[in-house]
């Protein structure tokens, strides 16, 4: 036995980690030799410049210049911004601060976002599971009900991740109604610019345990920039900045993202938005029309979901697509997504080279089968 299976907590021994798309496929110098549709990113960005003059320097804490645009960008108070490396830094030390290991509980509504689970079971926080309703996607407020007392947070995720669907805002408020002051509720809005009008902000006031996450990795384009954001009340976020590391948003980092977040930088994401609603819509259009896919999920993202008529047929329009540097992701492991694949919006030139692609392998596997 090695020295760190030795030493190691017992239940990270064997743990899976979160096999991010970057695990699964390194970019390395490959990012211009692949078609990248399986990370759910933005095809393409804009162009920063950053100043070096304060290199030598740490980082402020909480940049101004950062959390004053954002709150420019929400409305919100800076005292309820809190800025992070990525979304998920934010699920990561709500488990943190909210759950006593080897004691409490986090909630999560499957198919869902995976970090949610590895971080809880990175903390040693137990995980709940109350899976969104098969048919619709939504939230089955019946079995929630049934852990009320029993979490101390609750995951929702709206825009869904593999879904792809919003949560209805009737539902989310019965479930911040129903867990009341016994939980945080946290909203992950990662994919919200692509239906802005939904956003839970707005209710921050209402709810004190409300808790929405928000990312620059989607819409704005910024994924390696790893620049999240946790909004929540005041009480909440002082609690967060106990825990969260002492430099958290590094100076390059800050000036970024704040240039993204000016008049301009926000013009751009909005006809990043409008682009890639488009092109969501026709490719589910055209995945509706093909005779391999059973089943197209409603999205509000800026990714598809679909189910294929088989195991066998998932597994070659997969195989098809890998072979020609063409990456999507597969689903089917997720509950209630057996047979499911999921592609990224990208630009569309690669949304035609990927249904090129398709269309001519199911052609030349028919001929085959003649």
């Amino acid at each position: 036995m090695t020295i760190a299976k030795k030493l190691a907590r017992e239940e990270l021994v064997d743990m899976v980690p979160y096999q991010s798309a970057r695990r699964l496929y390194a970019g390395g110098s490959e990012f211009s030799s692949k078609i990248w549709l399986n990370a759910n990113e933005a095809s393409g960005t804009g162009s920063y410049q950053v100043s070096s003059d304060c290199i030598n320097r740490y980082p402020d804490f909480q940049p101004d210049n950062l959390i004053n645009a954002y709150s420019d960008y929400t409305g919100l108070n800076n005292k309820n911004i809190l800025a992070t490396r990525g979304a998920d830094e934010g699920i990561e030390l709500l488990i943190r601060t909210f759950c006593k290991a080897y004691q409490d509980s986090i909630l999560i509504c499957p198919p869902t976002y995976g970090m949610y689970a590895i971080s809880a079971e990175n903390h040693g926080a137990d995980i709940i599971k109350v899976p969104l309703i098969a048919e619709t996607s939504q939230l089955d407020l019946t079995a929630l009900k049934a852990q009320v007392g029993k979490v101390k947070v609750v995951f929702l995720c709206s825009p869904g991740n593999p879904t792809g669907n919003l949560l209805t805002e009737s539902l989310i408020k019965s479930a911040l109604d129903m867990f009341g002051d016994s939980a945080i509720v946290v909203v992950d809005e990662a994919y919200i610019e692509f239906s802005p009008e939904n956003t839970a902000i707005k209710w921050l006031e209402q709810y004190p345990q409300l808790v929405v996450l928000r990312t620059l990795s989607k819409a704005f384009a910024l994924a390696g920039l790893r620049c999240g954001f946790t909004l929540a009340n005041a009480d909440i976020i002082e609690m967060l900045r106990k825990v969260i590391a002492p430099y958290p948003i590094a100076a390059p980092v800050a000036e970024i993202a704040s240039s993204a977040l000016t008049s301009q930088g926000l013009k751009q994401v909005s006809n990043r938005v409008q682009e890639t609603n488009l092109l969501r819509e026709q490719l589910s259009t055209w995945l509706k029309e093909q005779a391999w896919c059973h089943k197209v999920y409603p999205s509000d993202a800026n990714f598809v979901l679909f189910k294929t008529v088989n195991t066998e047929t998932k597994a070659f329009i997969f195989s098809c697509l890998e072979q020609q540097g063409i990456l999507i992701r597969d689903q089917s492991k997720q509950l209630q997504l057996a047979d499911c694949l999921r592609i990224s919006i990208g630009s569309e030139r690669e949304l035609s080279i990927l249904k090129q692609t398709i269309a001519t392998a199911i052609n030349n596997k028919l001929k085959e089968e003649k």
